[in-house]
């Protein structure tokens, strides 16, 4: 029963989160940074280029996906790695 509430409010949350953002454009915190920059100083010129720029925002948006899911990857490995050797010993 807890999880099936649970389900339902995460699915709550989602259809909520989409349908309030849902005419919305969305732009990363990189772009939205420099926008409020140019408001306040427009003649400011960026001190650093990048190394590197993805060739499209879909491979932009692909790495910073990948990105994520490896740390979350990384950190339920080492909760579920410490839950189980919790477990080990106090068994």
């Amino acid at each position: 029963m807890k999880k099936l509430l649970l389900s339902v409010l995460v699915l709550l949350t989602i259809f909520a989160f989409i349908s309030v953002a849902a005419g919305e454009e969305w732009a990363g915190a990189d772009e939205q940074a420099e926008e409020a920059i140019k408001e306040i100083n427009p003649n400011y010129e960026p001190w650093f280029s990048p190394v590197w720029e993805p060739p499209s925002g879909e491979i932009e948006s692909f790495l910073f996906s990948l990105q994520a899911a490896i740390g979350a990857l990384l950190i339920g490995y080492f909760l579920g790695y410490y839950r189980g050797a919790k477990h080990a010993r106090n068994a």
